[in-house]
């Protein structure tokens, strides 16, 4: 493929996740569009059309470019995955390169079995690894919270996942029958001074707590401190409460689906 039509590509990318499904549309390497959307426990591929349809539609009405040349997609949900692959398909033309076992990412594993990790993981680690110095950990915020573990000679040597700040709440409030829904967010002090307070502190708090006092833990297990890079729907929420994360980078996995399929579509 010349450079000029490199140049002018366009590549949506699709990360279905258990509470949400991101996609971002590339022109050419470069994000030029995102949409959220809820993902819902049954889809067909004519939903997952109807979703995509909408979504460009609106680019259309900002006088944008909506038309797509290919398609990659990250789904940690199996049983949506072919709806996805199929609307895709419809939509550009061509099979959409599915994130799974046997994608190249250019990323050294020390792992027991890489087929086992999770498609936004993998992302994750490719555009982590491009945009920033090993050693590094990455910390995905979203329905679980997945640390990615990267040492200094720039391999993935593992990671920890635990559940996430919204599956924590959720939980929390269907085990007690007295216990509502609450907003997340970080309550005026640690010690509540009513129930709502006192969840949100044992929530919002609770996962500040597990986030830096598990990354202290990997320090000490490396012999050496690293930076701290978060992502995911609460990354910049709980960043701001962390006292290890370091910076948040809201597209990485994204960037990462479009760097995979970058190394697997020449």
């Amino acid at each position: 493929m010349d450079n000029g039509r490199d140049a002018a590509r366009t590549v949506l990318c699709v990360d279905v996740g258990n509470s949400d499904t991101n996609l971002g549309l590339f022109v050419g390497g470069e994000l030029e569009a995102t949409w959220k959307v809820t993902t819902t426990e049954r889809m067909t591929a004519d939903e997952a059309r109807m979703r995509m349809a909408g979504l460009f539609d609106m680019l259309e009405r900002d006088g944008r470019r909506a038309i797509c040349d290919d398609a990659v997609i990250a789904s940690v949900v199996p049983g949506l995955t072919d709806a996805w692959v199929t609307a895709t398909r419809a939509l550009t033309g061509r099979r959409p390169l599915v994130v799974g076992p046997g994608v190249k990412t250019g990323v050294k594993m020390r792992y027991n079995d890489p087929g086992e990790l999770g498609a936004d993981r993998v992302a994750d680690l490719v555009a982590a690894r491009t945009a920033y110095t090993a050693p590094f950990i990455v910390v995905d915020l979203g329905t679980t919270t997945n640390f990615e573990v990267v040492d200094e000679g720039g391999s993935f040597v593992g990671g920890i996942i635990a559940p996430g700040v919204k599956l924590s709440a959720k939980a929390l409030s269907d085990a007690a029958a007295q216990l509502a829904m609450v907003d997340l967010k970080a309550p005026a002090s640690v010690v509540g001074k009513n129930t709502r307070e006192a969840m949100q502190a044992g929530v919002v708090m609770g996962e500040v707590a597990l986030i830096d006092g598990l990354i202290d833990m990997v320090w000490r297990e490396l012999g050496y401190e690293t930076d701290v890079i978060a992502t995911g729907s609460d990354a910049a929420a709980i960043a701001a409460l962390s006292q290890r994360v370091a910076r948040t980078d809201e597209h990485l996995t994204l960037r990462g689906l479009s760097m995979l399929h970058t190394l697997n579509r020449r």
